[in-house]
């Protein structure tokens, strides 16, 4: 969503949008529309509470989509084949799916009681966790067993920022949120839930178990 400058440190809520590529400046012009109609339709005092939140590189069971680390690691995994990584050294702010989902009910509730709490907001893992793709999926491997990782670039390929990362200091200053489960956890808990899909096992079950494991961490 934001304007990437490849610096070190997080992007905050105030700094330029204007993602690169037509799918980040969607995002971007996303925002903005939010922006305009809450200007321009939902600024009395009667009107409801609008926040946007915007999240960090969303990992967890279930996503299978394409062009994704994650699930081109659950493929790999599913073949016995090794997991060709594109980009080993892109840092990404890669967090489990709860993490956001959480912030977003906590946000939501919060503004209900309280309008103005209604802001935009990055919700994003601590600097502990934005790790590389390499690192990330050498994570995978580990915990998985049985699969290496096999380094390849592809020529002429989409353009992909080397380095992303928020700045979630507003949201913990705002609610005192921290996130749940560091990178390690959340790769154990991918294994974890595919390995269930894997054998046919019971999803929504896992699914429940690790949603109630996330709110009694």
């Amino acid at each position: 969503v934001y304007k990437n400058n490849e610096w070190e440190w997080g992007y905050r809520e105030d700094e330029p949008l204007d993602g690169y590529d037509p799918y980040s400046n969607s995002k971007s012009c996303s925002e903005l529309v939010t922006h305009s109609y809450k200007s321009s339709f939902f600024d009395k005092e009667d009107s409801p509470a609008i926040s946007t939140a915007r999240a960090g590189n969303v990992i967890g069971g279930g996503d299978f989509a394409n062009d994704r680390i994650i699930p081109d690691c659950i493929r790999a995994a599913r073949c016995g084949e090794d997991i060709i990584v594109r980009n080993p050294y892109s840092t990404r702010p890669y967090q489990h799916v709860l993490e956001p989902v959480m912030a977003y009910l906590m946000i939501a509730a919060a503004q209900y009681d309280d309008k103005s709490l209604a802001s935009w907001y990055n919700v994003g893992p601590d600097d502990c966790d934005c790790v590389t793709t390499g690192d990330i999926v050498d994570m995978f491997c580990k915990e998985w067993g049985g699969i290496t990782r096999i380094d390849k670039s592809e020529k002429d390929a989409p353009h992909e920022a080397n380095f992303l990362k928020l700045d979630s200091s507003k949201l913990k200053r705002t609610f005192g949120w921290t996130p749940t489960w560091h990178i390690d956890e959340t790769i154990r808990r991918i294994c974890e839930w595919n390995r269930v899909w894997f054998a046919d096992g019971d999803i929504p079950a896992i699914m429940d178990k690790q949603i109630n494991d996330f709110i009694n961490n």
